[in-house]
């Protein structure tokens, strides 16, 4: 194994204990957060109050072995934990090995972590608390401008400021003309995903900004046929903007970049 493939492999290895340590913390965000709670004490079981030792709060691993269960009275702990701190786990992973340039892993590991929280919130609430949102246009904002000083790319900073501005813009616009279809969360939101996509690329950019749309409706489509609704069936939107986020990052510059031979033929 050649060194670089060894430090990939140390790369993904710390991302992903990471991600399981972050997620464990997300845990505590997303059940306590909407209402109003802080994040102290620590956590307890919600059915019989009793706190939960050190030994049961090992991220992932304390589930599997109590077999989901609390440990002092049985009652069955939801398969949302050990789900959120998996997931935290391997978008960390993904960050760690596939986002370039270096300097910019530590402002998209916190965008997966507040994507991951922001995803289980509205889905369960159809919020997107600002107490996440709007700290994080200044956390990221500093993150995306060190790693523009440190490798000197300071027009990737501009152009996410761009994009950022743009897509605030694009759902402000929506959420005026179509006010039940997008709330002033998305639109929230949707500066922070501009910022972090066009950073990457008019690419990513592009594709992310779309694949929200595509995500969003197909599910909706697909809750309107299972549940029979019509058209005021309410579909919260931050899962899709997240998950469009996810697909441009991943896969926008090669999907763009075909588009574009596409259209030239």
């Amino acid at each position: 194994m050649t060194v670089q493939a060894l430090d990939l492999v140390g790369l993904g290895l710390a991302g992903g204990l990471a991600g399981l340590v972050v997620g464990s913390f997300l845990t505590v965000v997303i059940s306590r957060l909407p209402d109003g709670r802080g994040l102290w004490p620590r956590s307890a079981c919600p059915a019989c109050g009793q706190a939960i030792k050190a030994k049961d709060n090992i991220p992932l691993v304390s589930w599997l072995i109590l077999r989901g269960r609390c440990r002092s009275c049985g009652q069955a702990i939801p398969a949302m934990y050990p789900l959120v701190e998996l997931t935290t786990a391997v978008l960390f992973v993904l960050v760690a090995l596939f986002v370039r340039p270096l300097a910019a892993v530590p402002a998209y590991l916190y965008a997966a972590a507040i994507a991951v929280a922001l995803t289980v919130i509205d889905a369960r609430t159809r919020r997107l608390p600002d107490r996440i949102v709007l700290p994080s246009y200044l956390v990221l904002g500093l993150a995306l401008a060190a790693a523009s000083w440190i490798t000197g790319d300071w027009a990737a900073l501009l152009r996410g400021g761009i994009g950022g501005i743009g897509l605030l813009v694009a759902y402000g616009l929506l959420a005026a003309l179509v006010p039940r279809g997008m709330g002033l969360g998305d639109v929230k939101l949707a500066g922070l995903i501009g910022l972090m996509l066009a950073y990457q690329g008019w690419g990513a950019f592009a594709v992310g900004a779309l694949g929200a749309f595509l995500f969003g409706a197909l599910w909706g489509i697909g809750v309107m046929v299972r549940r029979g609704g019509g058209r005021r069936t309410t579909v919260p939107f931050g899962p899709w903007m997240c998950a469009g986020a996810v697909l441009g990052l991943a896969a926008g510059g090669p999907v763009w970049q075909q588009y574009l031979e596409l259209v030239r033929l």
